[in-house]
């Protein structure tokens, strides 16, 4: 039983932060943690709980012990029961006999939950600084393009001019919004309830004689001390059966891909041979053909796109499973849960990691950019003249200003000189044509000039330089410590 990522390119990246020995032992680590908690309440003594952590060390968690707890998870159904009689096993053999403070009171809900909560935090850990190293290297992109024109492209067709800046820019914007939320809320606390959600072992565990506020008070203390231990913060409810914290976690992940694929989307499209505006980074064996040795395929990209179109469905799998909760613990939606969740955070993680690396190395091709906005052909300026000389140019033959424009337009739609020259006819042609100050609208040289300028794409990209520095400055305020 041995799953390597063979169908999964690339999930190798942090397939040890969250494969089956990964989880194994934050599960170990979760019970360790427990008595930790016990022995700072005073429940279990401090040598005991050094041995306790120290058993966890002593499982043995290589291939054929992995399998073997596959298989023996059957029995429980889940593997917090084989892996509970090893650890105890363990505990035994360090500390001479057996340590009745072991699993005491939790429940393997309360266990798994936490543990799955510990390996999400490590792919929380490797995400975020990742997504961070892609805004970073957007923002850079940002700055040194922000004038660096291109075509725009709407619903597949030429539209009008932008910079390669502000392209940046969009995609800074959905990678530092997805950085932001995995930061927030791609994580899970501890999860306590005990068996049927009442802490009731767990009053029990921490009475002292005192009242029920008492023994409350003393458990919720002791919750704390566990969450500490490990790493993660104290839930304000018994989650068994509310799934939104997973949902939350799904969500944020589901996000990121989603950013990070609408990003390859555009750098696929733009390094295709036939438009050639970007270049991934290359590094030795990537991006070879099996057949076509002359290829450079654009892998990174790929296999963002790869995980962006898989997300969906493992997110849905997860809510399906979230859908699924019932009474106190649930029956078989808790547990489909797992290997979805699991599955969404190593492509997801494995995919910052690829996004960073795309990022950092992208080649781009100002020169091609601006042949391609030459080819795309007068049209994409069509707009600014229809608004420029609508106050210029009269109704004739039943057209009005803006459809003589698109008509001039149409006829040259690839010559700049052919189409301003057609301009400048129809507005000498005018009466009184109401030009701007400084036209003047008998010197010909001047009003072809200044259709000319309106000609000109550098000179209709809006609020691009605005909008740049703006994705940046965020970006920059944005920064996660």
């Amino acid at each position: 039983m041995i799953n390597t990522g063979l169908l999964t390119p690339g999930s190798h990246r942090a397939a040890e932060l969250l494969d089956d020995r990964a989880v194994a032992r934050a599960v170990l680590l979760t019970e360790a943690a427990w008595i930790a908690a016990q022995s700072r309440l005073g429940l279990v003594p401090e040598d005991i709980a050094h041995t306790c952590r120290e058993a966890v060390d002593r499982v043995t968690l290589d291939e054929v012990s992995l399998n073997r707890l596959a298989v023996t998870s059957e029995g429980g159904g889940n593997p917090v029961i084989p892996l509970l009689a090893d650890y105890r096993a363990a505990v035994k053999e360090l500390h001479g006999s057996p340590v009745a403070a072991v699993h005491k009171s939790l429940t393997s809900q309360d266990v798994m939950d936490t543990a799955l909560a510990l390996v999400l935090k490590a792919a929380q850990d490797s995400l975020v600084p990742d997504l961070q190293r892609t805004g970073d290297a957007l923002a850079g992109l940002v700055e040194a393009h922000a004038e660096t024109v291109m075509v725009g492209r709407t619903l597949t067709q030429h539209a009008l001019p932008i910079s390669f800046g502000l392209k940046a820019a969009s995609w800074l914007a959905g990678v530092d919004d997805a950085a932001r939320d995995v930061f927030e809320r791609a994580h899970l606390p501890v999860s306590y309830g005990g068996a049927s959600g009442t802490l009731a072992a767990g009053m029990a565990l921490c009475d002292q004689g005192a009242g029920a506020d008492e023994t409350a008070e003393r458990l919720f203390t002791l919750i704390g001390y566990w969450a500490e231990e490990l790493g993660l913060a104290v839930p304000e409810q018994v989650w068994h059966t509310d799934r939104v914290p997973v949902l939350r976690v799904a969500g944020a992940l589901a996000e990121t891909t989603a950013a990070l694929g609408r990003m390859a989307n555009d750098v696929l499209l733009m390094s295709r041979p036939e438009v050639g505006e970007l270049r991934e980074p290359t590094a030795p064996g990537r991006g070879v053909s099996s057949a076509m040795p002359q290829k450079q395929n654009p892998v990174l990209s790929v296999l963002l796109k790869r995980t962006a179109l898989a997300a969906p469905h493992l997110l849905g799998h997860v809510n399906s499973g979230a859908a699924a909760a019932v009474d106190e613990r649930p029956d078989g939606g808790w547990h489909a849960e797992w290997p979805a969740l699991r599955e969404l955070a190593v492509l997801t993680t494995a995919a910052a990691s690829h996004a960073a690396e795309l990022t950092e190395g992208l080649t781009v091709n100002a020169e091609r950019m601006a042949h391609n906005l030459r080819d795309a052909g007068t049209g994409v300026m069509a707009e600014r003249l229809s608004a420029a000389l609508a106050p210029v140019l009269s109704e004739s033959d039943g057209s009005t200003a803006k459809q003589r424009v698109q008509a001039a337009v149409r006829e040259h739609s690839v010559d700049t000189d052919a189409l301003a020259n057609h301009l400048t006819d129809l507005v000498m042609a005018e009466d009184a044509p109401a030009l701007p100050e400084g036209v003047n609208p008998q010197d010909r040289d001047g009003v072809s000039a200044w259709l000319r300028q309106l000609l000109d794409p550098r000179g209709y990209l809006g609020a691009t330089q605005q909008l740049c520095a703006r994705a940046v400055k965020n970006h920059r305020g944005r920064l996660i410590a």
